[in-house]
Formats: structure tokens, C-alpha cells, sequence
């Protein structure tokens, strides 16, 4: 099996129904879940230079607040994101690098084990970043959580202020 069939494989029977059960809804490589005034979201994005032998890839993960979305009834993107993390964020020291993780993300050769490589990206997503995000539920929990992050707590603090009456 090369390791983009690996990857898709992890997404399949692990990521897509993990999130779901989570109540995350999803379109592509993105899942969303509404939180009132904002969304959690998670995309996976692949690096260019991936090939089938060796696949890098990372998760963006935040916050797109609806009051700055400029079409609420579509479904909210990377684009929209108030709040733009990577995985990395979200884990602590001693998960920031080891078999199936560098400093750019995750990786996926096609000498790993898929099963040992879903292992670790379960103890990720279900320890650490789906805990977190599930404690997110109103914006003030959000400027907790972020507020002191420089540039991202900085945006997301401005566009709730812009975006007051909107935002209650």
C-alpha cells in the first residue's frame, strides 16, 4: 500500500467517523462543528511536495467567527478561520515530535504501520485537540483560550469588537 492509499485509508476508517461521532459535519478535507456565533474547524492540508512513497501533512485548526464570514450560509472554510492554529498548538511537548510527527506535521511513508500511525494520531486528536476544542463554546471561551496569542488572541479580540452587535 503507497502511503497516499495509507493516508486515505486513516481518513476513512478513522478521522471521518471520529469526527462525526464528535458531531463535526464535513465537506473535502474540512470538518466544522457549530458553536452558536462561531465554528471549531479542522483541515487537513497536504504539502506539494508529497509523493506516493512519502506523504507530509499538517491541520489547520481554529476558530472562524460567523459575525466576520462573509456568507454564513455556505459552509465555513480555511478561509473564514478568525483564529488559524496548527495541530501543533494543541499538543503538548513530549507529543511535538516523535515517529509519525516533525516540526511541519505528520508523516506517512509506506514502510509505516497504518494501524501503530492511527494509534498516534488518535491519541492526538482524542486527548489533546478534540478536548480543547470541545471546551470552546462562546466567544468569550475563545478569547481565554487565545487572547494572549500574539497576532491570532490580537485578531480575534478586534473582530469581535468590530463585530459586536453582530456577535451577541
Amino acid at each position: 500500500m503507497t502511503a497516499k492509499e495509507k493516508q486515505t485509508q486513516f481518513i476513512k476508517t478513522y478521522l471521518k467517523p471520529t469526527l462525526k461521532k464528535f458531531g463535526y459535519q464535513t465537506n473535502g478535507q474540512t470538518w466544522w462543528i457549530d458553536k452558536g456565533d462561531f465554528f471549531n474547524l479542522i483541515n487537513l492540508q497536504n504539502f506539494s511536495w508529497n509523493s506516493k512513497d512519502s506523504v507530509d501533512f499538517c491541520f489547520n485548526i481554529g476558530v472562524a467567527l460567523k459575525a466576520s464570514m462573509t456568507d454564513i450560509k455556505k459552509k465555513p472554510s480555511v478561509q473564514d478561520l478568525t483564529v488559524y492554529l496548527r495541530e501543533s498548538y494543541y499538543l503538548p511537548d513530549d507529543r511535538q515530535e516523535y515517529k509519525f510527527r516533525n516540526k511541519t506535521g505528520y508523516v506517512l511513508t509506506e514502510q509505516a504501520d497504518i494501524n501503530d500511525f492511527i494509534t498516534e494520531l488518535k491519541s492526538d486528536f482524542e486527548n489533546y485537540i478534540l478536548p480543547t476544542l470541545d471546551k470552546l463554546n462562546s466567544l468569550q471561551n475563545c478569547v481565554d483560550k487565545f487572547g494572549g496569542i500574539t497576532f491570532w488572541g490580537d485578531n480575534l479580540k478586534k473582530v469581535i469588537a468590530e463585530n459586536k452587535p453582530l456577535a451577541q
